[in-house]
């Protein structure tokens, strides 16, 4: 197709070890839709980017992100690599010129994620961040029940994250227990849900919050080493929504009997739930309406909301699918409503006042 998006992807790579990310979500997601072409993949070493361009079907091969931003058959430049190489590569992209979508969380910290949103605006560059839950059907469609009436005004809503913790990891993962890195369970899956009811119910206006992290040890199970952890992994919050209503938030990560996430909505007329075995963000979503006094009901999401083809992977490649099916409406002038790095921003604002309100034990309001 000669309006195809081409895409030159940083990190998705095919390992003897296995793929990450990447490779599992976002190379499927990318082959099954009509809008975009996997024109090229980059990777730390000549020799993996090789393999990986060639195992996806891929037309260019790179090692340098410089060199494959600045050539002119690529359109995309699609950053998923570890949290703390995001800033760089996006930086690359954005230096080239180039639209660039770049995994979530956008940066380490709220000071990267202003600066790669500073840039791009100053350049006039189109940008997208993973935020996928602003494209799942489910938060959609949440959404606009919320905003049609369906509860009529929003009193109070309360949100549970629970996770499955992983205290023995390999080397390759083990990053993920220092907080300066930008990857726990406040940002990841706390992050995601968090943003996706947002979409549902609006900005906070002002939070209050506690933070701990009460499992201090992880084992590198391949150095077969105790390592210490300041991530935190219990995480609570009450705010307060630009609309009036108050909200309280609980993002955990336990070893055992993690059930998901589940938001519940109350209003004057009716209530709300949003219930996930994983993320918000991720999915299969399930809602449940109460209107009055009346029994609950389940309310199936209309296929209208669903962007991708039926014969898209589930799972992953399903959500991450979702995004750029998004991404392609917007990018052909044909929907206006993406998440892009002013979004995340916005996001990391929130995240960066939920950990400052712990530390210093005060209410912070969003600027």
């Amino acid at each position: 197709m000669a309006d195809q998006i081409r895409v030159g992807i940083v990190g998705a790579t095919v390992t003897p070890g296995g793929s990450g990310w990447g490779a599992n979500a976002h190379v499927p997601a990318l082959q099954h839709l009509p809008d975009f072409v996997l024109k090229a993949v980059c990777t730390a070493h000549e020799e993996t980017a090789r393999a990986s361009a060639e195992a996806f079907g891929a037309d260019l091969a790179f090692h340098d992100v410089h060199t494959m931003a600045a050539h002119p058959e690529v359109d995309l430049v699609a950053v998923c690599v570890r949290v703390p190489g995001h800033r760089d590569l996006v930086m690359a992209g954005l230096e080239a010129g180039k639209a660039v979508f770049c995994e979530w969380p956008l940066g380490a910290n709220l000071a990267e994620a202003e600066e790669m949103a500073s840039l791009a605006s100053a350049r006039g560059l189109r940008t997208f961040v993973g935020l996928q839950g602003r494209s799942d059907p489910a938060v959609l469609y949440a959404r606009d029940l919320i905003a049609d009436g369906y509860v009529g005004e929003v009193l109070a809503a309360n949100l549970s994250i629970t996770s499955a913790a992983q205290y023995e990891r390999g080397a390759g993962r083990v990053w993920q227990r220092l907080r300066a890195n930008g990857a726990n369970t406040l940002t990841i899956s706390g992050g995601h849900s968090i943003d996706a009811a947002c979409v549902i119910l609006g900005k906070f206006a002002e939070v209050a919050a506690r933070t701990a992290t009460r499992v201090g040890e992880w084992v590198d199970t391949d150095a077969n080493e105790r390592l210490p952890v300041d991530a935190p992994d219990v995480i609570g919050f009450a705010g307060v929504l630009e609309s009036g209503a108050e909200v309280t938030v609980q993002v955990v990560s336990v070893p055992y009997g993690s059930n998901g996430s589940r938001l519940e909505v109350y209003g004057r007329e009716g209530a709300l739930i949003v219930a996930s075995p994983g993320a918000l963000s991720m999915g299969p979503n399930r809602i449940v309406g109460i209107k009055g006094r009346e029994a609950p009901v389940d309310l199936p999401v209309s296929d209208s909301y669903v962007l991708v083809p039926e014969d898209m992977p589930r799972g992953g490649p399903r959500n991450v699918g979702q995004a750029y099916a998004g991404i392609a409406e917007a990018w052909h002038g044909r929907r206006a409503s993406v998440p892009d790095f002013n979004d995340a921003v916005t996001r990391h604002r929130l995240i960066d006042a939920v950990e400052r309100s712990a530390q210093e034990r005060r209410a912070i309001a969003l600027r």
